[in-house]
């Protein structure tokens, strides 16, 4: 009687037997009751109101996937320690006073190296499964497919923590759980950004997306405060709970996630920008520029090559990007415990001031992007920027607190800006392009292709970083620097595609860089 008298009530407003609204009463009971009293109110209305929402869930979700990645950067300090400096248990038989309160396997000369190939069979594996993800994520709904990976990524990060507890000292086990973990990660961005960009148009993209992807960093700083509460008494709980918070967010995904607008009836956004814009009296190489640009833009086979070109570039920006932020993602609270000789908690509370200047960094650089229309030029000064100052912040940033304090807030703005501008808006700007119009989930794929090349560079700075920092972190900084020029090159090579001459109706010029 329920669904019938919801169905009956969403039926005389919608007037469509295969209305999509009237398919998800059956499967989400909460958004059976929105919809059985929102019809009282024009669709149109509640429009913002379910976007605000989605915002905040998928937001939620991020943060949560995120969350349950930082464990292991702060913990690592707290598998292998000085143990110099730990008292000893009066109970305890010592046969090895160096590595006494170490965890085996990490107990060992080479840890570091052991420590990048932890880190990297979950990166390989989710650079991997990320272009997987896309293809399941456009024929899946997305909100089963979120759901299941929240699920099962929260399980395996319980596994990792559980190993505290059952006494496990296998490289191969963690190993093996830092790839199915990885392999379930993938399940999250792609299908997040295909839902905020099924509900959002172009127009203030970069700043809408900048603010909500700082779900990035707000992860990172809650995994890191929450690991730290339980790394000095039972690591374990500092996987456990995280584990257990994505897995209850995948039930709210469950029963609270709607995928696109037309779902409850609401008019999609608007994607594609008129092309149409009081151009005049172009000249002979701006006649053949604006051809080029209608080519990409209107014709399906020109358009997808000309739109593979901006992904390819963006992808090979982000692979550079992404291997500067992973790397301070899992060796920074090891780097400021080598370095300032802090202790593991202590250096986890550190390292979360890098994520609050990206926050910062992601927001201003989709704001920028916004008001002067130019994403990639964005990213390129950010870039250039970071490289001089991951130069001071390893020279000078241990020198003070406060001079630790405000290098860190720096360097995680310049190094994080980029990253999430290329992630955010700028997938979501090629996903939905107008050569792709009637595919309206090529953008899972578009995403998945641009995080899942970035992902490479993700994997090998850790990796990287491993095999460097024994022979001394100057060379590990040498080794981000180099990305971060490498990152506004590669972007650059193509950079001169992003400016369109605009001749105005009295003769005269402006260059916009897109």
């Amino acid at each position: 009687m329920y669904i019938y008298i919801c169905w009956v009530h969403l039926y005389s407003h919608t007037n469509e037997y295969n209305s999509p609204a009237l398919y998800l009463i059956f499967f989400s009971p909460f958004w059976s009751f929105v919809l059985l009293f929102s019809t009282t109110y024009s669709f149109q209305t509640l429009f913002c109101r379910y976007r605000g929402f989605i915002l905040f869930l998928t937001f939620l979700f991020y943060t949560a996937y995120h969350l349950s990645r930082k464990p292991i950067s702060i913990v690592k300090s707290q598998l292998h320690r000085n143990c110099s400096t730990v008292v000893k248990p009066a109970d305890l038989n010592i046969t090895d006073n160096d590595t006494w309160c170490d965890w085996a396997p990490f107990d060992q000369n080479n840890y570091q190296s052991l420590f990048g190939y932890l880190d990297n069979s979950f990166l390989v594996a989710y650079a991997i499964g990320m272009f997987i993800s896309g293809i399941f994520g456009e024929r899946l709904p997305l909100r089963y497919y979120l759901s299941f990976g929240m699920l099962m990524s929260g399980l395996f990060t319980c596994l990792f923590g559980l190993g505290f507890y059952l006494n496990i000292h296998s490289l191969g086990y963690y190993a093996f759980i830092q790839v199915m973990n990885g392999l379930m990660q993938t399940t999250g961005w792609p299908a997040v950004v295909a839902c905020v960009g099924n509900w959002f148009g172009k127009g203030k993209r970069g700043f809408i997306m900048g603010v909500w992807n700082s779900h990035t960093s707000v992860g990172n700083i809650l995994g890191s405060l929450i690991a730290g509460v339980y790394v000095s008494s039972a690591w374990g709980m500092s996987f456990i709970v995280p584990g257990l918070i994505i897995a209850s967010t995948g039930i709210l995904c469950f029963f609270f996630l709607v995928e696109k607008p037309e779902d409850v009836s609401c008019t999609p956004p608007q994607h594609h920008v008129s092309q149409n814009r009081n151009i005049y009296h172009l000249n002979r190489s701006a006649t053949r520029q604006l051809e080029l640009i209608q080519v990409c833009s209107s014709t399906g086979f020109h358009g997808v090559l000309c739109l593979s070109q901006g992904v390819v570039e963006f992808s090979l920006c982000l692979l550079f990007a992404k291997l500067v932020s992973y790397t301070f993602l899992y060796w920074l609270p090891l780097y400021i415990s080598n370095v300032a000789h802090f202790k593991a908690k202590e250096a986890g509370d550190m390292s979360t001031l890098f994520d609050v200047g990206g926050i910062v960094g992601g927001i201003m650089a989709g704001l920028v992007s916004d008001y002067t229309g130019g994403r990639a030029t964005t990213c390129c000064v950010m870039l250039l920027g970071a490289a001089p100052m991951l130069f001071l912040y390893n020279y000078i940033g241990q020198r003070s607190l406060g001079t630790t304090i405000g290098m860190l807030l720096l360097c995680g703005g310049l190094v994080n800006g980029p990253y999430a501008l290329i992630t955010t808006a700028v997938s979501a700007d090629l996903g939905t392009h107008e050569s792709l119009r009637g595919n309206s989930r090529a953008l899972s794929t578009v995403t998945a292709i641009i995080d899942g090349t970035g992902s490479i560079g993700a994997a090998l700075g850790p990796l990287l970083a491993g095999i460097i920092s024994p022979t001394g972190w100057n060379n590990v900084f040498y080794m981000l620097i180099s990305a971060d020029v490498l990152a506004c090159l590669v972007r650059n090579i193509t950079l001169f595609n992003d400016i369109t001459i605009h001749f105005t109706l009295s003769g005269g010029y402006k260059i916009l860089l897109l």
